[in-house]
């Protein structure tokens, strides 16, 4: 087999099962391209009061921040599939890179809310398509028979940014101002694009690449954008009602048109719905869309009753969240990928949703829970967590074909991004009608944590259609 050349990288190495020690650290470089993504979805969520005194704005409003980013991020993945198709991976995901530092830069100068929403927006199309292009990337590069165990090094990272999210928030605004919020993307950033130019081979554009859906698009985007903006809406505080209904409505239409799109188009779609009802990539996209759900809502819980719950600080309730993130690096680096190309994909999830279950019993009862129990019960979360994601993503990119990576890692993006948005604004309705109703904050928290526990044993049950064969079979 020979190595081909590119005028934009180096060759792409020739695939063997060993993970030497290049493919480890460019699986490290491209990870930190996502990494930086995905915790920027949440870092800033901190830093809303210090923005809402710095610009003279409500909360509320200033909230717009996160939902720009969100916006734009869902926006902008499932066009990923198609532009590293036609451009290549490596070249979308550093214009990706550029894009977002340039809109970290922008964030960083804003001087209202409404050009730091509009900066946001810029930074979130960036950061849409740096996890699907990197992870698609990686795939292409290691091989069917190196990407379990890469994934299971690279796939914990987006359950990791919610957890460390807000503490690298509240570490930066103890030491710094909020503009650094976004000036400390860039020299991340930038280090990112060096070592990818060195260490990142060329994977060429398909020789063909399909007509770019431009009917799909404008269905597909602005549908995902309205339904999440129509959830953030209805899950925060400053709600406007109807507002967010006619959000939610449009955007179900958008959607259903693009569906029906998608089944009669001459052409590739955007997203081709038919990819869900093929076994397993159906209980795998499941899976971790209540993953998603369970973790980005746990993490939004989880701060505010430690804040309002038990009057810890910002800081305070970082530090005790931290466990979590823990115990997802020690799942995957010491459990999940020994076992990932060995032992049965189903095996592996069943086993994490258990996990999970099992430590989210305690969080259904916080008035009798002390923090040595509910550290120990995050940490134990944790480990559950990592054995989701990889274990999926896994089962996913081996199971296509080598062109079409792109177009499943955009799917799966999707997936973890409205997984999240729907758990965490499900969650904020519930908890707000409960304390309204009841004004017990720890029983309203509760109460919220029963609808957790629910889709965890929903994904469970999911999980159980999952191949009962290991990989290396």
């Amino acid at each position: 087999m020979t190595a081909q050349t590119g005028s934009d990288g180096p060759a792409a190495p020739e695939v063997s099962d060993r993970i030497g020690g290049r493919l480890l650290a460019m699986s490290l470089v491209l990870v930190l391209g996502t990494f930086m993504a995905s915790l920027d979805s949440t870092i800033v969520n901190v830093g809303l009061p210090v923005l809402s005194v710095e610009f003279g704005a409500s909360v509320t409003e200033v909230q717009w921040a996160s939902t720009a980013y969100l916006l734009a991020v869902v926006a902008a993945a499932p066009t990923s599939g198609w532009l590293a198709e036609r451009f290549g991976a490596r070249r979308v995901w550093l214009a990706a890179v550029a894009v977002f530092l340039v809109g970290s830069l922008a964030c960083a100068l804003a001087w209202s809310t409404a050009s730091l929403a509009a900066f946001r927006v810029l930074q979130g199309l960036g950061g849409g398509l740096l996890p699907p292009t990197g992870q698609a990337l990686l795939a292409r590069v290691a091989g069917k028979s190196r990407t379990g165990r890469i994934m299971s090094i690279v796939g914990v990272v987006p359950m990791l940014a919610p957890v460390l999210g807000p503490l690298a928030g509240g570490t930066l605004l103890e030491v710094a101002d909020w503009p650094w919020l976004f000036l400390v993307n860039l020299p991340v950033g930038l280090v990112a694009m060096l070592l990818a130019a060195w260490l990142v081979p060329h994977v060429p554009a398909a020789d063909r690449a399909s007509r770019f859906d431009l009917r799909g698009a404008m269905l597909l985007s602005p549908g995902l954008a309205a339904v999440l903006f129509g959830l953030t809406d209805i899950g925060s505080a400053g709600r406007n009602t109807p507002i967010a209904v006619t959000a939610l409505v449009a955007g179900a239409a958008l959607l259903a048109a693009f569906l029906a799109h998608a089944l009669r188009a001459d052409r590739v779609p955007l997203v081709d719905p038919r990819l869900f009802r093929t076994p397993p990539l159906g209980a795998a996209v499941l899976a971790l869309f209540v993953a998603a759900a369970s973790v980005f809502g746990t993490m939004f819980l989880l701060p505010m009753y430690l804040q309002s719950g038990r009057g810890l600080s910002a800081w305070d309730a970082g530090l005790m969240l931290a466990p979590q993130g823990a115990g997802a690096v020690l799942g995957s680096l010491l459990v999940v990928k020994p076992l990932i190309d060995r032992v049965a994909p189903r095996t592996i999830v069943v086993t994490g949703f258990a996990l999970i279950i099992a430590a989210t019993v305690p969080l259904t009862q916080l008035a009798a829970l002390s923090d040595g129990w509910l550290v120990a019960a995050l940490l134990v979360r944790g480990l559950g967590t990592s054995m989701i994601a990889s274990p999926v993503m896994t089962i996913v990119y081996t199971g296509v074909d080598p062109e079409w990576l792109p177009r499943a890692s955009s799917v799966l993006s999707l997936v973890n991004y409205v997984g999240g948005a729907i758990g965490t604004a499900g969650l904020a309705v519930l908890l707000e009608l409960r304390l309204t109703a009841t004004g017990d904050v720890a029983a309203s928290f509760s109460e919220a944590f029963w609808c957790v526990l629910g889709l965890c044993v929903l994904a469970l049950a999911g999980a159980l259609r999952l191949p009962k064969t290991a990989p290396s079979r």
